[in-house]
């Protein structure tokens, strides 16, 4: 890794973040305040404070699906996505789009899944048998 990426949006209950990055997503948990809790997003610092989520709309034109924008998320190799596909299964997750292939027999070949974290915030997790082809044309 070159680089870690850093993500700061607003939740409304950081007790409810908790509850969903820390047990269902399994995030462990950093600094925190009253207002703010970051969690460690598989390597990766999320910050999470206390405002408004951002608004979403599906807008992004994928293949012939709308997926919500903005949105963040993770690449995933596919044992570790297939895990947090079991994890978000067994927690009830309401999934905007359930775990499935894309793009199948092609360059970029993957599987994705969508879903809303309990404040509306969108995320993507993409799993691939290889990482080095996330880029592939």
């Amino acid at each position: 890794m070159r680089s870690l990426f850093h993500f700061a949006f607003n939740v409304t209950d950081l007790n409810e973040a908790r509850r969903f990055y820390g047990n269902v997503l399994g995030c462990a948990e950093g600094r925190s305040t009253e207002t703010w809790v970051d969690f460690d997003f598989m390597g990766h610092q999320l910050s999470l404070h206390l405002g408004q989520p951002f608004t979403t709309e599906r807008t992004g034109h994928v293949g012939d699906t709308l997926v919500p924008m903005p949105h963040f998320g993770l690449v995933l190799g596919l044992a570790d996505w297939q895990a947090m596909a079991e994890r978000l299964q067994a927690a009830g997750t309401d999934f905007l789009f359930a775990p499935q292939p894309r793009f199948e027999g092609q360059p970029g070949e993957q599987w994705t899944m969508f879903f809303c974290d309990p404040f509306g915030n969108p995320l993507e997790i993409k799993g691939l048998r290889d990482l080095t082809a996330i880029y592939a044309s």
